[in-house]
């Protein structure tokens, strides 16, 4: 039974009621839009979406999609914040972002465990989600001052200068695997740079961009600098089609994201694209074997699995294959699922009913096709009986796998590791880059000399040597080939949220040519 007066959770004191939030317990009414500087109500209650929790199967919210008339008003609402924010100089901005990034630090705990209720991952994880948000805040905070263009010197002391401006109104479409923090991801550089950002977060995890939302007013953003639109594919098409938007960064499938940027180029719009991955990790014998296990379960089993850069094709050279296999299905069998508000758990519930049923029809599809399951890859049912709806499944690792297999091939999305054996370096490189994706990629051996050779020839956005997964703000994260271009995180992202401007600057007098 829910305790409604204890959970049903209001407004701004919306965070408050966390601290005594368990699993199964919390309902959210307030609504999930947000734009001039508040939530805002939909206009309809129809097309409603039920939001669940993960972790029990149980009826979070509702999220009612945005429509054409809403769309317009968070973009008008945006566009007016845009006006007065882009006036500002860089170190008023920072000051700003800032304080949005103090008061996350602040509430971390609060706003881990409302992303951890409604996306499922585990509450170790999600903290570290909220760490790495305010530290983008902070890092593009420090960049928004340093925002500068060139001096060039033309002849007869005329010169030239660029200058490097806005977009405008910028739209970002998140993911569900980590809801607050590609919201923070996109919208700080684009603030950083002058922009407003019009936020859609996806539809399954839609309540803590709206919290995000109401820390950038509290540390005094103008109203509608950063608004959140809830809603599925309509919403993002209406946002894409929009001609007051400059800018469209998503991140997602690459099915949706080419549709993304079909939409775009008909308003020849900027566009980022933050798509999906079969990324390669490649274990040589020389390897520090005990910290290829660890990069191994990190390249595959965070967030359940559900991470677009995880190496899910683990190849192994044949002489260790052995000793590595036995290691690592040790280790993950080891890992505990169950709830995951909990400290103790490594691993929460997939995202949905229909995501677990996917997961567990490509470990179906690898055993037909040959692969054998050494551990994992069934529904798991935690001994706690309010669990017992939750969308777990049992950590997998497959042998036996072959290049040419589904679960190879294709991107699944969930926590299921394939692994493959390999001879040569020069075998695997070429069989790690035979794919269309190229997110990342990630190599253990002790050759200093191999490693970075095998870095060179990788085709992907990153190449993690000795570690996997590791994504610090400070370093350009995005895709080679189909996993997309552009880049998020590091200085080069102020390029994908700004323009150059040429100023000419004539010192003399004009020549005679007429």
């Amino acid at each position: 039974c829910i305790d409604f007066h204890h959970n049903v959770a209001k407004g701004f004191y919306f965070l408050d009621t966390m601290p005594g939030a368990a699993t199964g317990t919390v309902l959210l009414t307030d609504p999930l839009n947000f734009w001039d500087g508040k939530r805002v109500k939909p206009r309809q209650e129809k097309n409603a979406e039920p939001v669940f929790e993960p972790a029990t199967g149980r009826v979070l919210c509702q999220m009612v999609p945005c429509g054409a008339e809403e769309v317009e008003e968070a973009i008008e609402s945006a566009h007016a914040a845009y006006l007065k924010w882009s006036k500002m100089a860089g170190m008023e901005r920072a000051r700003v972002m800032l304080e949005a990034a103090r008061i996350i630090r602040e509430r971390r705990e609060k706003i881990a465990k409302l992303e951890t209720i409604n996306n499922g991952k585990s509450i170790t994880e999600t903290l570290v989600d909220i760490d790495i948000s305010w530290q983008t805040i902070e890092y593009y905070a420090g960049l928004a001052g340093t925002l500068a263009g060139q001096h060039v010197q033309l002849p007869g002391g005329s010169f030239a200068y660029t200058r490097r401006e806005p977009l405008g109104v910028c739209v970002g479409i998140g993911a569900f695997n980590y809801p607050f923090q590609i919201a923070a991801w996109k919208s700080a550089p684009a603030m950083a740079c002058g922009n407003a950002i019009v936020f859609k977060p996806s539809p399954m995890t839609p309540v803590t961009a709206v919290v995000l939302a109401e820390i950038y007013k509290e540390a005094g953003v103008p109203d509608g600098l950063f608004c959140v639109v809830q809603g599925g594919a309509d919403t993002g098409t209406l946002l894409c089609h929009h001609p007051k938007v400059a800018k469209v960064s998503f991140t997602g499938s690459v099915a949706t994201g080419k549709k993304v940027m079909e939409m775009s180029a008909k308003g020849v719009k900027q566009v980022t694209l933050e798509l999906g991955g079969k990324s390669p990790l490649l274990i040589f014998k020389d390897c520090e074997l005990e910290n290829a296990v660890k990069g191994a379960l990190m390249a595959n089993f965070l967030t359940q699995g559900q991470v677009c850069c995880n190496g899910t094709r683990v190849y192994v050279q044949r002489e260790i294959m052995p000793q590595f296999l036995e290691e690592v299905v040790k280790r993950t069998k080891a890992i505990s699922v169950g709830d995951p508000l909990l400290d103790g758990t490594r691993m929460g519930a997939l995202i949905s009913k229909p995501q677990l049923e996917k997961v567990l029809g490509f470990v179906n599809q690898a055993k037909k096709e040959g692969a054998k399951v050494l551990c994992g890859g069934e529904p798991f049912v935690p001994s706690d009986p309010k669990l017992k709806g939750g969308y777990f499944m049992s950590p997998c690792v497959l042998d036996n796998c072959r290049d040419d297999m589904t679960c190879v091939k294709e991107e699944i999305f969930g926590p299921v590791m394939s692994v493959l054996p390999f001879d040569t370096e020069e075998e695997v490189i070429q069989r790690a880059n035979n794919t269309t994706f190229g997110l990342a990629s990630g190599v253990f051996t002790r050759d200093i000399s191999r490693a970075h050779r095998v870095a060179e020839k990788m085709e992907a956005g990153t190449c993690f040597i000795n570690n996997y997964n590791i994504s610090p703000v400070e370093v350009p994260f995005g895709g080679y080939k189909m996993s997309g271009f552009g880049r998020e995180n590091g200085q080069v992202t102020i390029e994908y949220y700004s323009q150059l401007k040429t100023v000419v600057v004539e010192m003399g007098d004009v020549d005679n040519y007429f």
